[in-house]
């Protein structure tokens, strides 16, 4: 997602604040910043998060930080993103690869509440921020938070219709 909110190509390479693509070092150095960031969302709130402090966490300074990033949020942003691509898919994997009848039903459930909750526990001090940014109405995390749920809700809204036309 650009810092405007618009979806961005995931097929894109990150790229540098100047706009070019940043050699096999400066890739380690950006997924360097963004690994300290995500750790010290765990202990930090995000508010509290300062460029200074990511920095010196990676063993950089804040203009390096800034070469990637211009702010902690885009940092988180990018943090989101990743989540989302790497590991919602899952979830409706689960709802598609069940049956939604009888013992097999509950135990696909059982599944899917299985893998949410452990994907919650793995992404929640990111999860914390894109929800608390969704609700102050920052388009960029709103737009994370509806592709987060946009699969399972895809997957399970057959499955609900059948239900009903059953009733």
């Amino acid at each position: 997602v650009s810092t405007d909110g618009a979806p961005i190509d995931e097929t894109e390479e990150p790229r540098a604040a100047d706009g070019r693509v940043p050699g096999r070092r400066g890739q380690a150095t950006r997924q360097r910043l963004l690994d300290c960031t995500a750790e010290m969302l765990r202990t930090t709130s995000y508010r509290d998060l300062k460029v200074v402090d990511i920095a010196r966490e990676a063993g950089t300074s804040p203009a390096t930080f800034y070469q990637y990033f211009p702010d902690v949020e885009s940092a988180i942003v990018v943090l989101a993103d990743d989540m989302v691509a790497t590991g919602v898919e899952q979830f409706a994997d689960l709802v598609t690869a069940n049956s939604w009848k009888g013992k097999a039903g509950y135990e696909g459930a059982e599944a899917l509440a299985g893998a949410m909750l452990a994907f919650w526990d793995k992404h929640q001090p990111v999860l914390r921020v894109v929800d608390l940014a969704n609700d102050e109405g920052d388009r960029r995390f709103a737009n994370i938070r509806n592709r987060l749920l946009n699969d399972l809700n895809n997957a399970l809204a057959p499955i609900l219709m059948g239900t009903q036309l059953l009733r």
